[in-house]
Order: structure tokens, then C-alpha cells, then sequence
């Protein structure tokens, strides 16, 4: 779905990505907004054309259930996590797997790029955060402390802190520059649920959503609370900030889509009945809206 920038919200064009053979966990836009990724229960990833819904692959090689997926921040690769403990990595252009990840003691639940796209973090249900070499598919870091299952995962823009977020309802700010003590973290408190996404800003803001049914924008470095987003019905399944920082979209695990105004904490407008389950959602460069989820 293509949306216009808030303020001017139209709906445009809704697509229909057929041809799963199990259910759809979790989709992810390419980052020119061109390509759409979906990972499904049937053990294979799925590259669409976001324009016309034209099947681009269907990719199988994961021997359970695909839970997550991501595009690098060049667009070059992808990565794919899955119920049989390992991370994939693809090569865009020819639609081939590059390395296979293995580490993990139970389902890979999340998986994020660092910036320059050379560092993959992931996290599961065995609650480890692992730290990976893209290009060598070493292992650099493990990081422990979550008491429970870790779902999301994202790079600040600096690279120097990644934010992970786990059922035990906390957000953990982990320093990766180097001479830092591996398990060196912060901890954001307050969620009173599952914590089910994290998202960066440009400038290092951090929202996180949760089970509780509410978005939480938090400024990470001082681990202080900025403003708490309440209004969804249901948990809040995936967050993105507009280039300029002004709107944070949230998709909740139902119909609704919301607008949030950064500064004051208002919800600006609400898209409903467009989808059933919403996955994902992402700005364009140029600030267009891109929704994708789940319809009967």
C-alpha cells in the first residue's frame, strides 16, 4: 500500500501478494521502497515487485518455519531467521544465499543490519543476542541479559549501540565500541508487556512497542522517557519514524494503522479496515508511507 505523506493522507493502491503456502510471520520493504520481502510459515522468503505484486523468487533452504526478515541498508542483501535456529543471508541481485548463520539454540525471532550494512545482530528465543561479521558470517559478539525471549532488534544510526527488545517487557541498550565491556548495557524500564518492536530515529530517538498496547519514545542515552503513545486496541507490532523525524507510524496487530505527531504525542490520523493483521511498516526516502500485512 502507497500512502501520502501525513497531513495529505490517501489511501493508493492496494496489492494483493498471493501464493504462500502457510501463514505470512513477518514482511519487510526494500530500502527504495521497491521490493517487498515476506517470510512465511511454508519455509521459504518471498521477494514481490511492490509496483505490480509481480513474484520476483520464492527462496527455500530454512528447514522450519521463516519467523523474520530485513533488507540491508544498501539494499544488496537480506536476511532471514527461522524456527530451525539459523540466519540466512541472500544476495539480492541473484536471489542466492551467501551464508548460513548458526549459533542459536532456538527459533531466530528478529535480525537487523547495522548502517553500512556490514554487521547483522539477531536474537531468539534461547534470549541471546548475537553479533555477526556480514561478510564472514563469524560470530563477534554474544550478548546476555535478557530474561526472556528476544523479538526485536535495531542499530542506532552511529552504529555505536544496537537496541534489543524481549518478553521480559525491558529494552536493552547494548554499547558495541570497542574497549566496552561486552555486556555493557542500558536498561528501559516501564513497558508493562511483551516489548514486540524497536525502531531508531535519524537523530537516535528510540520507540519501542509493546503487548501493553502502547508505543514508548525514549531518549536512549540518558535511558529518559520522552512521551508515551497510547491508542491502539491491540499490541503493537512494528514502528517507523518519517525522514524528518516529525511522525512515527505504528501498526498494531489489527486493522488499525496510526499516525503519531512526535512532538505532542497525538495521534494524527488512523487507518482501519485496510488490512487485517498489519506486518510492517516503512517511509520511502522521499517520505511516502508503505504499509504491508495480512488480508483474507
Amino acid at each position: 500500500m502507497n500512502i501520502g505523506v501525513p497531513g495529505k493522507l490517501a489511501v493508493g493502491r492496494v496489492k494483493y501478494f498471493g501464493r504462500h503456502r502457510g501463514e505470512v510471520n513477518s514482511s519487510a520493504f526494500s530500502p527504495n521502497g521497491q521490493t517487498l520481502l515476506t517470510a512465511s510459515d511454508d519455509g521459504c522468503v518471498y521477494g514481490w515487485e511492490t509496483q505490480s505484486g509481480r513474484l520476483l523468487w520464492k527462496l527455500g533452504g530454512h528447514t522450519g518455519p521463516v519467523k523474520f526478515c530485513r533488507f540491508s541498508p544498501d539494499g544488496c542483501l537480506f536476511a532471514s531467521t527461522s524456527c530451525d535456529c539459523t540466519i540466512r543471508l541472500w544476495d539480492v541481485a541473484r536471489a542466492k544465499c551467501l551464508q548460513v548463520l548458526k549459533g542459536h539454540q532456538r527459533s531466530v525471532e528478529t535480525v537487523s543490519f547495522s548502517p553500512d550494512s556490514r554487521q547483522l545482530a539477531s536474537g531468539g528465543w534461547d534470549k541471546r543476542v548475537m553479533l555477526w561479521e556480514v561478510q564472514s558470517g563469524q560470530m563477534l559478539r554474544l550478548l546476555l541479559g535478557h530474561g526472556d525471549s528476544v523479538q526485536s532488534s535495531d542499530f542506532s544510526p552511529s552504529a555505536d549501540c544496537l537496541a534489543t527488545g524481549s518478553w521480559d517487557s525491558t529494552v536493552r541498550i547494548w554499547d558495541l565500541r570497542d574497549g566496552t565491556p561486552k555486556a555493557f548495557h542500558r536498561k528501559l524500564e516501564g513497558h508493562s508487556g511483551n516489548i514486540s518492536c524497536v525502531c531508531y530515529s535519524a537523530s537516535g530517538l528510540l520507540a519501542s512497542g509493546s503487548w501493553d498496547k502502547t508505543i514508548r519514545i525514549w531518549k536512549p542515552q540518558t535511558a529518559s522517557l520522552l512521551v508515551q503513545l497510547k491508542g491502539h486496541v491491540t499490541w503493537v507490532k512494528s514502528l517507523a519514524f518519517s525522514p524528518n523525524e516529525l511522525w512515527l507510524v505504528s501498526a498494531g496487530y489489527s486493522r488499525l494503522v496510526k499516525v503519531w505527531d512526535c512532538n505532542t504525542g497525538k495521534c494524527i490520523e488512523t487507518l482501519k479496515g485496510i488490512l487485517d493483521v498489519a506486518h510492517s511498516c516503512a517511509f520511502t526516502p522521499d517520505g511516502k508511507l508503505l504499509v504491508s500485512g495480512a488480508a483474507d
